[in-house]
């Protein structure tokens, strides 16, 4: 199966709520996907606040780590969108600390300016992004049941940048399909299905049209997947895939997707099971990992939101507890996370964007005042 060091950071999701029984051999198996206690000593987290609602989002995350005494503390930084490049002193803090939380970094439209989100995770790379849409229970859905895990390939595809003007009025875009990068992704997934207990890996492709680039995604999503017998694997047309999702999105488990798909099933995902404010994820790599608002990464909210202080923490807050489950430290991630369902269940103080009308530092106070 995989190699001690194949996928060291798919711990940052296992809850340590089923140990294995002690007659199961697990020697096998890498220790690193075994949920563990931390040692307790504190870990450095590098923060970048980012635009927009980004600084009263991760704000949030700061005041409610402190109050629950998390042994984490912050190294902030101050990116913004507009800046050609990430510093490197930014770079080189999340090398060493190797975990990072961020806000959004807004990402402006043409122009040539790169966007910074897709810099960190190429220069980091951060080849795998886990976008998490379930149903909160207090949050009225359209669908219920919902719990779905979208994998996406972080690094090639259509956000290779390979872009070039042949002649002026005809730019030319290249879209880059690599079988390393595909066997990479799909093992993430099916080994992500395998620790935690998922049944079923559902590959997203437009093979019927781009029959080489993602014939080949497919191709390394077929052979990985006869390695693991015990999960159904099938495969889906993106544009049908979009039409299942908003029919019957309880069909879906695990999806394993190149990179522009990926972002759209996110965000289509996290629409059905309550919106994007509510969904956390992380963009992971062999030995780095950022932690941000599950799907749109690039939005930072609109200026009245920042203006009124209504911006919904809820999607940093739980992908804070996916960063503390990663850093080995379980039980504060159970108690972070049961606390934010509470205040949702309770329905009392709730964002803008869920139907409330609660500021950020009320729905803040409402976690905190909910923690065990």
């Amino acid at each position: 199966m995989a190699s001690r060091r194949a996928f060291p950071l798919l711990r940052h999701l296992l809850r340590p709520t089923q140990p294995f029984p002690s007659s199961i051999p697990i020697h096998h198996r890498s220790v690193t996907y075994m949920p563990r206690p931390g040692d307790g000593a504190p870990r450095t987290v590098t923060l970048i606040p980012g635009d927009g609602i980004g600084p009263l989002v991760t704000g949030a995350v700061v005041q409610v780590m402190e109050a629950m005494h998390a042994p984490v503390h912050f190294e902030t930084y101050e990116v913004h969108g507009d800046m050609a490049t990430v510093p490197s002193e930014v770079v080189d803090s999340i090398r060493r600390n190797k975990v990072c939380l961020k806000g959004g970094l807004a990402t402006p439209l043409g122009g040539g300016v790169s966007s910074l989100n897709v810099q960190l995770r190429k220069e980091l790379d951060l080849y795998a992004s886990l976008v998490h849409c379930f149903n909160l229970a207090g949050l009225p859905t359209r669908h219920e049941n919902v719990d779905i895990v979208v994998i996406r390939e972080n690094t090639e595809g259509e956000y290779s940048g390979l872009e070039h003007e042949v002649v002026p009025g005809v730019v030319e875009s290249l879209k880059v399909i690599t079988k390393f990068c595909s066997e990479r992704i799909a093992q993430y997934a099916f080994e992500y299905a395998y620790l935690n207990n998922r049944k079923k890996v559902t590959a997203v492709h437009k093979a019927n049209i781009m029959k080489l680039a993602d014939g080949l995604f497919l191709e390394s999503c077929r052979e990985v997947a006869t390695k693991y017998p015990g999960i159904k694997y099938n495969e889906i047309i993106v544009d049908n895939c979009c039409m299942q999702l908003v029919s019957k999105p309880e069909q879906f488990d695990v999806m394993v997707t190149p990179n522009l798909y990926g972002t759209l099933v996110a965000n289509t995902a996290a629409g059905i099971a309550g919106g994007t404010g509510v969904m956390p994820g992380g963009n992971v790599g062999q030995d780095h990992a950022i932690f941000e608002q599950g799907a749109s990464a690039g939005n930072v909210g609109n200026p009245k939101i920042v203006e009124q202080k209504k911006a919904n923490p809820v999607a940093l807050l739980l992908s804070s507890a996916m960063m503390l489950r990663h850093l080995r430290f379980p039980s504060f991630a159970d108690r972070l996370e049961t606390a934010v369902k509470r205040v949702i269940a309770e329905g009392k103080y709730m964002a803008k964007d869920l139907g409330g009308d609660s500021t950020t530092q009320e729905v803040i106070d409402a976690v905190i005042a909910a923690l065990d």
